[in-house]
């Protein structure tokens, strides 16, 4: 395992939330921004930060709830955690910048896409790790309908999960989860430090958070991304292939990177392979989509 990162840094939101980031790299370098997912943390991409710190100005946050930024009793909706980014974003004058989200580091990217127009104008590139545009199937669709935008859940699925991280097992639940998350050959070490990163979110607000995240559909969102956009999916991942397909089909001129099982294409391909999947993101940003 590299050495763990750590959030030194700080800013405060805009409603007094204070959240902890890590930059390192030289500031003069091109801005990569590594967004984490659900109840994840800024120091998970420590393979990626070691990577890229020789080239860019690698920044990570933890959000709100999660790692070592503040854990309030509110503020758990997609929508507040884009304007947590947007914060950190004008604070700290961030400008050409690349975002990289992985799951729902994705839905925030999204949603900051659609709620802040005048900070567009600080993407230079975007990066979409693993992340479906609409986890929940509507009770209209087809199982095909479902599949094509990988809806991941039916409806009541996320709430009977929210239920069981508010219950005695929760720890279980989470651990399963996780579990699935990776591939068979994913180290019990690799895997208890997941777990140890995740349970720095409290299970109240992280139930809270995944049954907003989980409610969200972004789709209309897509076609109005203008910036070049890479899509990277698993193949063994919760979130079917033929929906990250959908989402670079969506958006004009993106990048479609399926990582298979032999390449350990589960949702955490990033730290189970990481020199592919850093490779992957380098060859983007020096203007190849593969």
């Amino acid at each position: 395992m590299a050495v763990q990162p750590h959030p030194n840094n700080s800013i405060t939101t805009s409603d007094g939330i204070v959240l902890r980031y890590i930059q390192t790299g030289a500031p003069s370098a091109p801005t990569l921004v590594l967004i984490p997912g659900w109840a994840q943390t800024a120091a998970q991409f420590q393979k990626q930060i070691s990577h890229f710190r020789r080239s860019h100005n690698v920044i990570s946050y933890d959000h709100r709830g999660q790692g070592e930024s503040d854990k309030p009793a509110f503020g758990y909706r997609v929508a507040r955690l884009a304007a947590d980014l947007n914060d950190l974003v004008l604070q700290l004058d961030l400008k050409d910048m690349t975002l990289v989200g992985h799951s729902m580091g994705c839905s925030v990217i999204w949603a900051y896409w659609s709620l802040f127009a005048e900070s567009r104008k600080r993407i230079g590139k975007l990066v979409f790790v693993d992340q479906s545009s609409c986890m929940t199937a509507d009770p209209s669709w087809s199982e095909e309908d479902a599949v094509a935008v990988a809806a991941a859940f039916k409806v009541g699925v996320v709430q009977q999960m929210a239920a069981e991280l508010r219950g005695p097992d929760a720890l279980a639940m989470l651990t399963g989860l996780l579990r699935s998350f990776f591939t068979s050959s994913v180290s019990e070490e690799d895997m208890q430090y997941t777990v140890q990163q995740n349970l720095k979110m409290s299970f109240e607000n992280a139930a809270t958070l995944l049954v907003e995240h989980a409610g969200n559909d972004w789709r209309d969102v897509l076609p109005t991304i203008g910036v070049p956009t890479l899509v990277i999916g698993a193949e063994t991942s919760i979130f079917g292939s033929e929906g990250l397909s959908y989402i670079a089909g969506k958006i004009k001129g993106a990048g479609l990177r399926i990582f298979s099982k032999e390449e350990k294409g589960n949702h955490f391909m990033f730290w189970e392979n990481p020199d592919l999947f850093n490779r992957v993101v380098e060859m983007f940003l020096e203007g190849s989509k593969e």
